[in-house]
C-alpha cells in the first residue's frame, strides 16, 4: 500500500495581532484618502489659501509621508511596535481633529505636520507586523490581505468623502478621518498585544540619514528616480488638479472623489493579469510600456473639454445613461493611469533593487519611494500654477471674466502629457546608457 504524502495545506489562519494590524490599516487608509482627495479644496475653500499655496502645502504634506517612513520606522524599532502604533494613531487623531476644528492658517500647517508624522509611522509598523506574524508558508497570503486592506480603505475613504462634502462641507471630512483614527487607537489599545522584542540594535537616525546620502550619491539610481518621477507627477494630479478641475468645469454636483476610485478598481482588476502577461519580459520593458501609456491618460483628460465644446454637456453611453464629457473622459484617463500603474509598480522595485550595490538592496529599497517624494512636491507645485493660469478659482473672477475663463482649461493636461512622453523617452535612453556602461570592457593597466 502506497504511503500517503503529507502536504502543507494553505491556511488563512493568523493571530490576533496580525488581524488587528490589518484592520487598523484599513481605518488609516480610509481616513487618509478621504482627507487627501479633498486636501487642496479644504486649503482653498475653508482655510483661504490661493491655488498656488494650497498646492505647495498639499504637496509638502504628501512628500513628507513618503520621505519620513525610514526614520519613523527606525524609531518604531527602538520603542516597540505597540508604543509606536499607539503614538501614530494619537498623532493622527489630534491632527485630523485639529484640521476640522481649527481651519485657520495659523493652525493648519502644524496640524498637517502632526498628521504627516503620525501617518509616516503606519506603513513601516504594519508591514513589519505582517512580516513578524506570518511564516514562510503564510507570508504571501498575509501580504495579499495587507494590500487588499489598503485598496479597500482607499476606496471607502473616497466613497464617503463625496456625500460628506455635499452634505456638511469639505471641513467635515477631517472629522470622519479623526473618528476613524480614534477607533483605530481604541482597537490597538485593547487588541494589539505585540510580542515583538524591542530592537536595541536597530538603526539610529544618523545611520538612516547616512543610508539616504549613499542613495542620493548613486548617479544611476538618482537618474532612475528622476525619470520615474515623471510618471508619478501625472498620477499625483488625481489629487492635485482633478478635484478642482472637475468641480469648476462640471459643477458642484460632480464627484471627483468617486472618479478617483476608478484607479484602485482598475489596478485590482488588472495587476495580476498584466504581471502574468509580462512575467517573461524584463522589468524595464514592463515599466517602459507603462510609461508610454501614461501620457495618453493626460490626453484623454484634456479631450473631455474638447468634446464638450463640440457636442454640449451630455454624452450618451450606449443609450443607457448620459454623462458630462469631462467626467467621462476623466474616467477614461484614470483607467489609462490604472493600467500604466499595473505595468510599472510591480516591477519598479525589482528593477530598482538591481541598480543597488550588492548586499545593500534592503537599505536602498527603504528609500524606494523617493520618486513619489519628488512627484508630490513637483506635481502639486506645478498644478497650482497651471490652475491659476488656465482654470482659476471662480471666486477670483468677475461674472464677465467667468464667461471665457475656462476656455483653455484643458491645456493643463497637455503639459502633463509632455512630461509623460519625456519620461518614457528618458527611460529608453537610461536603459541604453546603463547597458553600454555595464558592457564596457574593463581595461587593465
Amino acid at each position: 500500500m502506497a504511503e500517503k504524502k503529507e502536504t502543507l495545506k494553505p491556511t488563512w489562519k493568523f493571530n490576533r495581532v496580525f488581524w488587528t494590524g490589518n484592520i487598523v490599516e484599513l481605518f488609516e487608509r480610509s481616513a487618509y484618502y478621504a482627507m487627501f482627495i479633498s486636501i487642496t479644496l479644504y486649503l482653498s475653500r475653508v482655510v483661504g489659501y490661493d491655488d498656488i499655496w494650497a498646492a505647495w502645502i498639499g504637496g509638502a504634506f504628501s512628500a513628507g509621508m513618503f520621505f519620513l517612513p525610514p526614520f519613523t520606522g527606525a524609531l518604531a524599532d527602538k520603542i516597540g511596535f505597540r508604543k509606536a502604533i499607539l503614538l501614530a494613531f494619537s498623532l493622527l487623531f489630534i491632527g485630523y481633529f485639529t484640521l476640522g476644528l481649527l481651519p485657520y492658517k495659523e493652525t493648519v500647517i502644524p496640524a498637517l505636520i502632526i498628521t504627516m508624522f503620525g501617518g509616516s509611522f503606519i506603513k513601516s509598523i504594519i508591514t513589519g507586523t505582517v512580516a513578524k506574524n506570518t511564516t514562510i508558508e503564510t507570508r504571501a497570503r498575509g501580504y495579499s490581505i495587507f494590500y487588499g486592506m489598503i485598496n479597500i480603505g482607499s476606496f471607502l475613504g473616497k466613497t464617503f468623502a463625496y456625500p460628506l462634502r455635499l452634505e456638511w462641507g469639505v471641513a467635515s471630512i477631517n472629522y470622519y478621518s479623526a473618528f476613524l483614527a480614534f477607533i483605530a487607537l481604541v482597537t490597538v489599545f485593547f487588541f494589539y498585544k505585540s510580542t515583538s522584542p524591542i530592537d536595541e540594535n536597530g538603526k539610529s537616525f544618523s545611520e538612516v540619514w547616512a543610508g539616504f546620502i549613499r542613495v542620493v550619491k548613486n548617479v544611476r539610481l538618482v537618474m532612475l528616480i528622476t525619470i520615474v518621477t515623471g510618471f508619478w507627477i501625472i498620477q499625483q494630479q488625481m489629487y492635485a488638479t482633478m478635484p478642482k478641475y472637475v468641480l469648476r468645469l462640471v459643477g458642484e454636483g460632480a464627484s471627483p472623489e468617486w472618479i478617483a476610485n476608478v484607479n484602485p478598481f482598475v489596478v485590482v482588476l488588472s495587476v495580476v493579469f498584466i504581471t502574468q502577461l509580462m512575467k517573461k519580459r524584463k522589468a524595464i520593458t514592463s515599466m517602459t510600456v507603462g510609461m508610454f501609456i501614461m501620457p495618453f491618460s493626460a490626453i484623454a483628460m484634456a479631450s473631455g473639454s474638447v468634446i464638450q465644446h463640440s457636442i454640449g454637456n451630455e454624452i450618451s453611453i450606449f443609450g443607457l445613461f448620459t454623462a458630462h464629457p469631462i467626467t467621462l473622459m476623466m474616467i477614461v484617463g484614470i483607467i489609462f493611469q490604472g493600467l500604466a500603474e499595473s505595468f510599472i509598480s510591480p516591477r519598479y522595485y525589482e528593477f530598482f533593487s538591481l541598480q543597488a550595490p550588492k548586499g545593500e538592496e534592503g537599505l536602498y529599497l527603504g528609500f524606494g519611494h523617493l520618486h513619489s517624494f519628488l512627484a508630490s512636491l513637483l506635481g502639486f507645485g506645478l498644478s497650482g500654477y497651471l490652475l491659476t493660469n488656465y482654470c482659476p478659482d471662480p471666486k477670483t473672477l468677475s461674472p464677465e471674466m467667468l464667461v471665457h475663463a475656462y476656455d483653455n482649461a484643458h491645456y493643463i493636461w497637455y503639459y502633463f502629457s509632455v512630461i509623460g512622453f519625456f519620461a518614457g523617452i528618458g527611460l529608453i535612453v537610461y536603459q541604453w546608457v546603463v547597458r553600454r556602461v555595464d558592457n564596457k570592457p574593463v581595461q587593465n593597466n
